[in-house]
């Protein structure tokens, strides 16, 4: 299944454009789900047809679907009340019940990456639209499986769940409780539901359409955008300029709106669409806000396979390229980051990790075993690419005769 991330700076549209998206596909015979967990029901707005807490068909070969982040919140606190109930009796504790239950910030977050693994496992639909939060909030999101997945290996480590059967003899012996099953089962299942969502993530069939209105203001978020989706290992396939005024207006403020914008507009093709990076399309502004079917079908949006009318098509993007052996013996670690700037980047080798940071967005990034043995000899950003060089270490590679 296809999976297509909409993102974009916040109030540029990106529900609008998903919407427009998800109807273009099912128009030309995709199955298709679109996906947002706006409370508020944007997405339902601009479909012109309300949606719920279970996918429902919304026009032929679509459907659409917002998760309730207070329906499951509520049924995940319930079962753990219910997994404790005998700690919690020897407590003393008050049962909490479903009516006094609201949901805690995160909630809703969780709730979009659950729905996006259910979604993808359920192999009903040929293309997934996710309208997701402002850029920030939605590279906040793509991380967190990754994250939590790190902190649940350090914590409890898998080598050390091989002694389960030993846990009670050395509880005696240290004199302190050592963890129970119950704990590592827990981790296990919490891991197995991570990596789902983060295979959905990283598939090589998932890719991301910024959304943003032309401009100073776009440019920058663009930039970043582009920049920290790529340390994510996330293809950026389309570069959506949205509510695009007429050039020919009688109105001289009009017009040098309209102008601005052109100027963006022609430097995103400068930048982003001659590099190969993504293609770049434009979206008229309508005069209104898009509702309704009607509208929709006004927004020419790229098809769900890009329509690249507006450029060449991107190339796959790769994270990390597979370690290349240069002429000197050096191990060379190539990491596509177009759009990162010399000036806000930082690299920090940490044991078996390499901590990359570009601006504000960090990645910590598990290296391959061929590198594990090496140490850092340098490092250079050269055409939005970062060249990691790695010399190996004697001690630790087999020697030759």
């Amino acid at each position: 299944m296809r999976t297509l991330l909409i993102t974009g700076p916040g109030g540029s549209g990106r529900t609008t454009v998903a919407a427009a998206t998800a109807r273009e596909a099912a128009r030309r015979g995709t199955r298709t789900l679109v996906l947002s967990a706006d409370r508020t029901d944007t997405l339902g707005a601009a479909l012109g047809t309300p949606t719920g807490s279970t996918p429902a068909e919304t026009a032929p070969g679509l459907t659409a679907w917002r998760p309730d982040a207070g329906e499951r919140f509520r049924a995940d606190l319930l079962a753990l009340q219910e997994q404790a109930s005998t700690a919690l009796d020897l407590l003393g504790s008050a049962r909490l019940d479903a009516e006094e239950l609201t949901p805690l910030p995160g909630a809703e977050e969780l709730t979009l990456l659950r729905a996006l693994r259910d979604a993808a496992a359920a192999d009903t639909f040929d293309l997934l639209v996710v309208d997701l939060p402002p850029t920030p909030q939605a590279l906040a999101l793509l991380a967190l499986p990754e994250q939590l997945r790190r902190y649940l290996r350090r914590l409890l480590p898998a080598e050390r769940q091989a002694a389960r059967a030993l846990r009670p003899v050395l509880g005696r012996l240290a004199g302190v409780p050592m963890p129970t099953d119950r704990l590592y089962e827990t981790a296990a299942r919490w891991d197995v539901e991570l990596a789902a969502v983060q295979l959905t993530v990283e598939d090589p069939a998932t890719t991301v359409r910024l959304v943003a209105e032309p401009g100073p203001a776009g440019a920058d978020a663009v930039r970043s955008a582009v920049t920290g989706l790529a340390l994510r290992g996330l293809r950026t396939d389309a570069l959506i300029g949205n509510r695009v005024l007429p050039d020919a207006s009688p109105d001289t403020w009009l017009a040098a709106l309209a102008a601005q914008q052109r100027k963006s507009l022609d430097g995103w093709r400068d930048e982003w669409g001659s590099a190969g990076t993504c293609t770049v399309h434009e979206v008229p502004h309508l005069g209104r806000d898009p509702r309704g079917a009607e509208d929709l079908a006004l927004l020419p949006v790229p098809g769900p396979d890009g329509d690249a009318d507006d450029g060449a098509a991107a190339g796959p993007l790769v994270w990390p390229v597979v370690d290349r052996l240069a002429e000197d013996g050096v191990l060379v670690w190539h990491i596509p980051l177009p759009g990162a700037i010399r000036e806000e980047l930082d690299l920090v080798r940490r044991g078996d990790e390499l901590v990359v940071t570009v601006g504000q967005f960090r990645r910590i990034v598990a290296l391959p075993s061929a590198l594990r043995r090496c140490a850092v000899d340098g490092a250079s950003l050269r055409e939005g690419e970062l060249r990691v060089r790695f010399a190996p270490d004697p001690d630790l590679w087999p020697r030759t005769r």
